[in-house]
């Protein structure tokens, strides 16, 4: 067993003031006012987080912008987003000349300069306004219907 699940298993078993000592001691502030069962899961984030890593500052702005859809609207909407992986190349042919974009974590990279997004950079290759995941072939247009495959 590792070091980090041996103290998740200990979470498990905390009181709620061991937690909120263990709380302070992996966050360097006072435990929030909630209750043991969102204590152990924040400790238990934070120590993950220490060991594997943290999401992706793009993954995280996804978070804060549902968070704020939610908070806006009462509800987080359709999720849309198109998951690329971090150095994925997107090529696309556009009137004779082939175009090259790399998918970065916090956007894409476009003839050595950075945009947050696709649609930015289908608009300066083709200088009208386009869906960039459209543009791209990453998403058909809305209400397209693939045809069905034939059996034989």
């Amino acid at each position: 067993m590792s070091a980090l699940d041996k103290r998740l298993e200990d979470l498990m078993v905390m009181p709620p003031a061991q937690l909120r000592s263990a709380w302070r001691d992996t966050f360097k502030s006072p435990a929030p006012d909630i209750g043991p069962d969102l204590l152990r899961r924040g400790i238990a984030n934070r120590l993950q987080e220490r060991v594997h890593g943290s999401l992706t500052s793009a993954t995280k702005r996804e978070v804060e912008r549902l968070r704020k859809r939610v908070e806006r609207t009462g509800k987080a909407g359709h999720m849309h987003a198109i998951s690329l992986k971090v150095g994925t190349r997107l090529v696309r042919s556009w009137n004779g000349k082939s175009y090259h974009v790399l998918v970065c974590d916090d956007g894409f990279e476009f003839e050595g300069r950075h945009y947050a997004s696709l649609s930015h950079i289908a608009r300066e290759i083709t200088g009208a306004h386009w869906s960039g995941p459209r543009f791209f072939g990453l998403k058909k247009r809305s209400g397209y219907k693939p045809k069905a495959l034939a059996n034989g």
